[in-house]
């Protein structure tokens, strides 16, 4: 399950595991003019992780998800 906000300066989105297995906690994706950031509660350390993103590696990611092995650049295959 997931969320979708959208705010004055960024999107937000929310993903919601669900199931009966051992659930983690929530992800925060705030896609910025800029930047994205991802962030998750860490109930051992009762800390919030962000990693912070340019859109570039955001970008990349999203390719990444939908390719086999290998190693990419931008524009193509550079080895598999």
């Amino acid at each position: 399950m997931f969320t979708n906000e959208h705010d004055f300066d960024a999107s937000v989105i929310t993903l919601i595991d669900e199931g009966k297995k051992v659930l983690q906690e929530d992800v925060i994706v705030t896609l910025f003019d800029d930047q994205v950031t991802i962030e998750q509660y860490d109930a051992e350390t009762e800390l919030r992780r962000v990693i912070t993103l340019s859109l570039t590696q955001f970008n990349d990611l999203r390719t990444a998800l939908n390719l086999p092995e290998g190693t990419y650049r931008q524009g193509g295959t550079t080895a598999p």
